[in-house]
């Protein structure tokens, strides 16, 4: 089942937008890493409903703006256009390799899948694949260890995200491209629901 992984922030300045996000929140960030092969680096919030959010920002943008990845374009341009927000979440899955024969069975386009990499500032490696469905659709996500958490639980909020509206979306074709079973707008997740209202837009309540 499709969970929901993570919310991706647009931020000119990734540490300072996560300290003011903690302090009105009450909630714990800390610095994720570089990923330097794209120039880019986060700083992330964890909560106790297996998701979180990334402060993504770029430190490199002669290196950022060759990227060929899609969700490094999206920053791109957004930050070019001086819009800091919300620009992309990703669903995490665990048979990634399934997903890509599905999408080349219904002619669907995609980038991917495309490895990810970065160093935690402990010291430890993250891995993680990328899939890439057409514009406008969320990500899939396949971690090399199951799922993204601090080694440290002490880290993992104990508050939990409750919902967040994206964008817009058409939920015959979002339940086709994501190979979900539904008779109606309401989608279960692993660890929410997805709703979709009557101007199409995404809802999502976590659980």
């Amino acid at each position: 089942m499709l969970a929901i992984d993570h919310i991706i922030i647009a931020a000119k300045d990734p540490a300072q937008a996560a300290q003011n996000f903690g302090e009105k929140h009450g909630v714990t960030t800390l610095k994720g890493g570089k990923h330097s092969n794209w120039g880019t680096y986060n700083y992330l919030a964890y909560f106790s409903n297996d998701c979180y959010i990334e402060w993504l920002g770029i430190f490199d943008e002669d290196l950022a703006k060759r990227s060929d990845i899609p969700l490094i374009q999206q920053l791109v341009s957004a930050l070019n256009n001086d819009i800091e927000g919300m620009i992309q979440f990703a669903l995490r899955i665990n048979n990634m390799d399934e997903h890509v024969k599905y999408f080349d069975v219904i002619s669907l386009p995609y980038t991917g899948p495309i490895p990810g990499y970065r160093q935690k500032p402990d010291g430890s490696d993250l891995h993680w694949r990328m899939l890439f469905p057409e514009k406008e659709l969320p990500f899939l996500i396949e971690w090399g260890n199951g799922k993204n958490i601090p080694q440290d639980n002490s880290l993992i909020n104990k508050q939990q995200l409750k919902s967040i509206t994206y964008g817009k979306g058409e939920a015959g074709f979002f339940k086709k491209t994501f190979q979900l079973d539904s008779a109606n707008d309401s989608i279960l997740l692993e660890n929410g629901e997805l709703n979709f209202s009557t101007d199409q837009k995404l809802n999502f309540t976590f659980y």
